[in-house]
């Protein structure tokens, strides 16, 4: 009978280690998201003035130097307080899920998610023409499209990637696959439903 006790509390080990893995997932891809964005950002506004078109790709991609006051891709200009609360919000929203992940790929999107939206963030915090006012740098500009910076494209990416696991079922636990596999080893088993299953196989 002693058994069961250690098994479970291994059990427990096992998932804090996985869930202090995943956090460092998390953290990382949220750090990438955020120093990227900032520092193209400063790269930007140190070699070129607003407005200034430099073509990288003549006829696909050119660096745009503008000042948004408006949401991701220029999206809502004149709005620009509402938009520092709204991404103020996600940002503590999602560290309060953390505690929650179980999965490489939500450690992924949430992570990409934290670090755009605390990339974005921090223009409207820091950047003129005042705190919580401060217009975003964007540059990256497409013929017919927004334009839009790193903060942004780590944004879309963990939507994406989010709406793409909650599609396949795939909860923020993680934990629908494992369960499946572990569901007949546990120590409430069905021998009979064991046999039954060895019979048929």
């Amino acid at each position: 009978m002693p058994a069961a006790p250690a098994a479970g509390a291994g059990a427990g080990t096992q998932v804090r280690t996985r869930r202090r893995a995943f956090l460092r997932v998390w953290v990382g891809f949220a750090a990438l998201a955020y120093v990227c964005d900032q520092l193209t950002k400063l790269w930007v506004t140190g070699t070129m003035v607003e407005g200034q078109r430099t073509p990288v790709i003549p006829g696909i991609l050119q660096w745009y130097y503008i000042r948004n006051s408006g949401a991701a891709f220029s999206i809502g200009e004149g709005f620009t307080w509402f938009f520092t609360l709204v991404m103020a919000a996600v940002a503590v929203f999602i560290i309060v899920l953390s505690r929650r992940i179980g999965s490489f790929w939500w450690a992924l999107g949430l992570g990409l998610l934290l670090g755009g939206a605390l990339g974005n963030l921090t223009d409207r915090l820091f950047r003129e023409p005042s705190f919580g006012m401060g217009h975003v740098v964007d540059f990256i500009s497409f013929p017919h499209f927004a334009i839009f910076n790193m903060a942004d494209m780590a944004v879309v990416g963990g939507v994406i990637t989010v709406c793409l696991l909650t599609l396949l079922g795939i909860p923020l636990s993680g934990r629908r696959a494992r369960a499946a596999e572990t569901a007949g080893t546990g120590p409430d088993a069905d021998p009979a439903g064991e046999a039954g299953d060895s019979a048929n196989d």
